[in-house]
């Protein structure tokens, strides 16, 4: 018998939305390394995928984070 649960209780109002299930969730009810949040109103959680895609789009465009002179690969040099 365990001794403690792992709680995943958020609070009201966060939204979350679950990779696993697929589906928007008032406070976390799946584990965290299967949900993407808190956002701050339902409809955001239903956008998590889009938001996510917008945001790796803006880091993959982002001059900073690309160290290598353009053209290269990492295994080249």
């Amino acid at each position: 018998m365990a001794l403690f649960k792992r709680r995943t209780v958020g609070k009201p109002g966060e939204w979350y939305y679950c990779l696993e299930h697929r589906k928007v969730e008032e406070g976390p009810e799946c584990p965290a390394k299967d949900r993407f949040g808190p956002y701050g109103t339902r409809g955001e959680a239903e956008h998590a995928l889009q938001i996510a895609a917008e945001r790796n789009l803006q880091w993959e465009n982002d001059p900073r984070w690309h160290d290598s002179p353009a053209g290269k690969g990492l295994d080249e040099s």
